[in-house]
């Protein structure tokens, strides 16, 4: 397939797909390479922002989605019966952050970093696809793992999760300790958060 008709079936593709398609479908599909692929999507990408398009060419893990571009939200909310963007709440939020930073993190885990019940919090971030199964921790009841979705990765703007700001830092009188699971174990004070 020459390079121009690949650009153009990788927009068509991705036009009809409306979710991110990984580079090795797109590849299977057009019977070429992952390196060709990749370097047609670049091509696509450029070409859309060069003509203004309205829509653009973004990266979510191995793969690619054309999505609309931010400055236009206002009008296709009103297209869309005026629907209003998810909001979540302080305890999704929470919920949310400790699952992107904290891949295959468990129900109770959760509740034991925040001190309080998820449940409410993560029932909502499974209605709006942001937080799915990851499976299921080999331990006692096995119980259910929870990760971020792709859907999580476009909204939040990222490619992937490498792509999230580091975690601050604290500072104690002896120096600088990172924010980890174990410093969260270790702490004797409770934040107590109201859901």
């Amino acid at each position: 397939m020459e390079r121009e008709e690949l650009i153009q079936a990788i927009e068509a593709l991705l036009f009809v797909s409306g979710k991110p398609v990984d580079v090795k479908v797109l590849a299977e599909v057009t019977k070429t390479s992952n390196a060709e692929v990749k370097e047609a999507a670049e091509e696509l990408k450029q070409l859309l922002i060069d003509r203004k398009s309205g829509v653009q060419l973004i990266e979510i893990n191995s793969g690619y989605q054309l999505a609309t571009v931010e400055k236009f939200y206002p009008q296709i909310c009103e297209l869309m019966d005026n629907r209003p963007k998810p909001s979540l709440s302080q305890a999704a939020l929470e919920v949310l952050a400790i699952v992107a930073y904290n891949p295959k993190v468990t129900r109770a885990e959760m509740e034991r970093i925040r001190g309080v019940s998820s449940d409410s919090a993560m029932n909502k971030l499974i209605e709006y696809n942001l937080i799915e199964e990851a499976g299921r921790l080999d331990a006692p009841g096995r119980p259910v793992m929870y990760k971020t979705t792709d859907e999580f990765l476009r909204l939040f703007g990222y490619s992937s999760l490498e792509d999230m700001p580091e975690l601050p830092t604290l500072k104690e009188d002896d120096g600088q300790i990172e924010i980890s699971e174990e410093l969260i174990e270790n702490s004797e004070e409770k934040i107590e958060t109201k859901e």
